[in-house]
């Protein structure tokens, strides 16, 4: 009589690489603030104008371009062009890296927008708060920056998270999806977390801005997208 074979013993599943890492949701959240900050900067700081929030920058436009006092359309026009320019080149990043690991594409993006944050903060620190060299640069960087980090967050997709720049959207489902609005109130914390982070950044920002200048907060800003770029998983 032959002894039965013993069973092979189970293979464990591969780590799933895309797992390690801060969660997308959590990552989203924080740059969220990180937007709010640079609006902050950029409005308080380079001559109400915004380098985030483009919807902001279109009504700008509009009241420049009406003779409204205290806009500029140089401003607002180089803030929309760079995070156009920004937005495509996020684009072509994504689809270069896009089939490969999210992961990936998405710390690609944020040590790409922490260098662009360094260098506005380098630019602030060594020029004139009065020079247009240093209005003009920062603008450029920073919004090319959000530019970037835009497309990148629109390709992630994740629910209640498409934009870390603009809560207008993400305010109109927390209310329509409401017990109050007739829905069931589903991602309703992920949603009020979104608004408060801005809220947070704003007035982080601002407080910075309006006590230490431009480029220390800046710097901030850097730091906090390079961690993320550093610790950002691939899994929402």
């Amino acid at each position: 009589m032959t002894t039965p074979e013993p069973e092979p013993a189970p293979v464990a599943p591969a780590p799933d690489r895309e797992a390690r890492g801060v969660r997308l949701s959590l990552v989203l959240l924080a740059l969220t603030v990180v937007s709010g900050l640079i609006d902050a900067i950029s409005y308080l700081g380079l001559g109400h104008v915004f380098t985030a929030n483009m919807t902001g920058n279109v009504v700008i436009l509009g009241f420049a371009a009406a003779g409204a006092p205290g806009f500029s359309v140089r401003h607002t026009a180089t803030s929309l062009a760079f995070f156009l320019a920004g937005a495509a080149t996020g684009g072509r990043v994504v689809r270069g890296t896009g089939r490969g690991s999210r992961r990936t594409w998405t710390r690609i993006t944020l040590a790409c927008e922490a260098v662009l944050l360094t260098a506005a903060s380098a630019v602030a620190f060594v020029t004139s708060e009065d020079g247009r060299l240093r209005v003009y640069v920062v603008i450029a960087l920073t919004a090319f920056a959000m530019g970037l980090r835009n497309a990148t967050v629109q390709k992630l997709a994740v629910p209640a998270l498409s934009t870390t720049t603009v809560v207008t959207m993400t305010l109109t489902g927390l209310a329509s999806d409401s017990h109050l609005g007739g829905g069931t109130g589903q991602r309703s914390r992920r949603r009020a977390a979104a608004v408060t982070a801005m809220f947070a950044g704003a007035v982080l920002g601002a407080a910075l801005a309006l006590h230490h200048g431009i480029a220390a907060p800046l710097l901030l800003a850097a730091a906090v997208s390079g961690v993320l770029a550093l610790l950002a998983s691939g899994k929402d």
